[in-house]
C-alpha cells in the first residue's frame, strides 16, 4: 500500500491525509464543494467520496452539517475514518463503504437535502488510464458508470432536494441529458475556466429532484488570472472562509 501524506486546507486548520501514490484529489473537490452551498442543519451524501475531501471541506466550512461519504474502495474508506478522527468530525460526519449501484441496500431512500457527486470522468474506451487501481477506478468508469451515479444521486435525496456535480465541459450535453432524464432538473450551471480567454474545462450544475425548467447561467469562474498565473482572487478565496 502506497504511503500516507497530510496534506492541509484553510492555512492549516484543515487536515486531509492521502495515499503518496494513488487517487489524490484535486481543485474539482474545492470548487464542488463550495458550490453546494450547503447552509444550516443539511443532511448531506457525498457519492464516491475519495479520501472524503468534498465532505471534510463542507463539515469545516458549515458546523452544523450532517455528512455522509460513500465510497467503495476499502483503502480509501480507511483514509476517511482516519480524517474523521483527525479533525475531530466523529460527531457530524461518517463513512460508508459501499457500491453506488447497490445504493438501495445501503441508505434509506429520499434521506438527503443534498447530495454532491464528483465523479469518474474517463470512458473506458477512450483516453490513457491511470496507472494505479485505486486511481484508476477512481478517475474512470470502471465500476460505476454516469447512468448509475445519476440513479444514485436520485435515489438519495429527497423530493425538491438539490444534487451537485462537476464534470468536464466537453461532456456537459451527455450530463444534462442524463439528469433530465431522470427528473434532476437543472437549475444552475456554471463554466470553469482556466484562464480568461481559454477554453472551458470543467462545468457544475445544480440540479433539483423533480423541479421546474428554469435554468440560469452563471458567470464564468476562471481558476488562473492568465495562462501559466496565480490564481484568481475568486479561486483563492475558495481556500479561504
Amino acid at each position: 500500500m502506497s504511503s500516507v501524506t497530510r496534506d492541509t486546507l484553510f492555512d492549516g486548520r484543515l487536515h486531509c491525509l492521502q495515499h503518496a501514490d494513488g487517487y489524490r484529489f484535486s481543485l474539482d473537490a474545492v470548487l464542488l464543494a463550495h458550490f453546494a452551498g450547503v447552509k444550516g442543519s443539511q443532511k448531506i451524501l457525498d457519492i464516491g467520496a475519495g479520501c472524503g475531501v468534498v465532505s471534510l471541506i463542507i463539515c469545516f466550512r458549515c458546523p452544523k452539517a450532517s455528512l455522509t461519504s460513500l465510497e467503495l474502495q476499502p483503502q480509501l474508506v480507511s483514509l476517511i475514518s482516519q480524517n474523521i478522527e483527525l479533525n475531530n468530525f466523529q460527531e457530524r460526519m461518517q463513512v460508508i463503504q459501499g457500491d453506488l449501484c447497490a445504493i438501495r441496500s445501503l441508505l434509506p431512500a429520499e434521506s438527503f437535502d443534498k447530495v454532491v457527486c464528483n465523479p469518474p470522468y474517463g470512458k473506458l474506451t477512450t483516453g490513457r488510464r491511470n496507472p494505479g487501481p485505486e486511481e484508476s477506478i477512481a478517475r474512470h468508469e470502471m465500476k460505476a458508470e454516469l447512468v448509475d451515479i445519476v440513479n444514485a444521486i436520485f435515489f438519495s435525496l429527497k423530493n425538491r432536494g438539490r444534487g451537485y456535480v462537476i464534470y468536464p465541459a466537453k461532456r456537459a450535453a451527455v450530463l444534462l441529458a442524463a439528469l433530465k432524464q431522470k427528473k434532476l432538473e437543472p437549475k444552475k450551471i456554471q463554466i470553469i475556466y482556466s484562464y480568461p480567454g481559454g477554453e472551458g474545462k470543467l462545468l457544475l450544475v445544480e440540479v433539483v429532484k423533480n423541479g421546474g425548467e428554469e435554468l440560469i447561467i452563471l458567470p464564468p469562474f476562471f481558476v488562473y488570472r492568465e495562462a501559466g498565473g496565480e490564481y484568481s482572487a475568486e479561486m483563492a478565496g475558495l481556500y479561504s472562509l
